[in-house]
């Protein structure tokens, strides 16, 4: 008796083992038996539930899907000269080696990426993706290749639109409204970083109305974790519902790589320049001929003023629209045309804004005193990049 309750002992011992190791190695086989208490009644009738196709939490999915086939891989390419090797001056190089490393040059590409704007064929990018380009090919999200012209650039907002045959028919991106972001919202960048394809990174809206980061002349970023890495620029910023927010544009980072802030143009401004460019080939900004730095505190209780807002005046361009209307260098900018001038980065914005031969009042001040100024507006200079 004694020998069959050991050996009772020993089996439930066993057993009790093997249980716990199936359950802990692998739980799924003790999957095998039903849970009686979870089966439907017999005269019940079992159906499967549909699957929801209904958006999920969480997810931006049906944002990426609406914005994804808009936005293309813009490739250009470009003959550069190669400088002359400075042995070629030695005429005892020159003896045993010739003059086959003379100036010559080699074919260099590029990446980057557009958005398609337009159902006439028209794609927004960055200026600095096709600078100097002789040759541009446009790449689908499906994997068709397209050779595209630039129809014009803007170097001071780092805006190009580039042009292919409208009967391709590509999809076109839905325009949202930037003016509304606010920080904190969650947005999308769509490009092709790197080269290895297109790619859809989130973020938030860190910042707006970011300027003074010497990347345009004239700058309004919207300032975005959301990864940008070389080769996004001239991409989509979307928001949730997949509308066109901003053109991604630059990156702050010391290694080349995203480092979590990243600059896009807003559309609202972007899509203003891309009209302009369509409709004239070229942007069209007012320009008045001064010089101006901004107005430290220290500035401001020297020339009495009660803040910082304005522009002080640091110089005045011979014979420009500035000088014939008696501005001197000194004058502290207040106004334009009604506009209160925030500092000199605001400042150029409002006057870039006026419309070339038109007579805007500018609000000034001298030695303490206030005045107006009645200018006429002329044309802004083509950068250096143009000419």
């Amino acid at each position: 008796m004694r020998r069959l309750w050991l050996t009772f002992a020993q089996t439930v011992t066993i057993c009790i083992a093997l249980l716990f190791t199936i359950k802990t190695l692998k739980p799924e086989w003790l999957g095998y038996w039903p849970n009686l208490s979870s089966l439907p009644a017999p005269s019940a009738t079992v159906i499967d539930a549909p699957v929801s196709t209904a958006h999920r939490p969480g997810s931006y999915a049906d944002a990426a899907q609406k914005a994804l086939p808009a936005v293309v891989h813009v490739y250009t390419s470009q003959d550069v000269k190669i400088p002359r090797h400075p042995l070629q001056d030695d005429p005892l190089f020159r003896r045993f080696f010739g003059d086959h490393l003379g100036e010559g040059s080699e074919r260099r590409s590029g990446l980057g990426s557009g958005v398609v704007v337009s159902s006439e064929g028209y794609i927004l990018t960055n200026f600095h993706v096709v600078n100097g380009a002789d040759e541009i090919e446009v790449a689908s999200n499906d994997g068709h290749k397209y050779k595209a012209q630039v129809v014009g650039s803007d170097p001071e907002s780092d805006l190009a639109v580039l042009r292919i045959p409208a009967d391709h028919k590509l999809p076109v991106i839905t325009f949202g409204n930037s003016d509304t972001l606010r920080v904190g919202d969650i947005v999308l960048a769509i490009g092709n970083p790197f080269g290895v394809g297109q790619t859809v990174t989130s973020g938030i809206v860190s910042a707006l109305g970011r300027s003074h980061l010497g990347i345009n002349t004239f700058e309004n970023f919207i300032q975005t974790d959301a990864a940008i890495n070389p080769g996004n620029s001239g991409g989509a910023l979307i928001d949730t519902n997949g509308n066109l927010v901003g053109i991604n544009t630059a990156i702050y980072s010391q290694s080349g790589g995203s480092m979590g802030i990243g600059f896009a143009i807003p559309v609202s401004l972007a899509k203003n320049i891309m009209e302009e460019i369509v409709k004239n080939g070229v942007v069209t900004r007012g320009w008045i001929g001064v010089e101006v730095q901004e107005i430290t505190p220290e500035l401001a209780e020297s020339f009495k003023l009660p803040n910082a807002n304005g522009a002080l005046i640091a110089g005045v361009v011979r014979g420009a629209p500035a000088e014939r209307a008696g501005i001197q260098p000194g004058d502290v900018l207040l106004d334009v045309a009604g506009k209160p001038v925030k500092d000199a980065q605001a400042m150029l914005g409002l006057i870039a804004a006026l419309e070339p031969g038109k007579v805007a009042r500018l609000t000034l001040m001298r030695a303490g005193k206030t005045f107006n100024a009645d200018v006429t507006i002329g044309k802004r200079p083509k950068p250096l990049a143009e000419e």
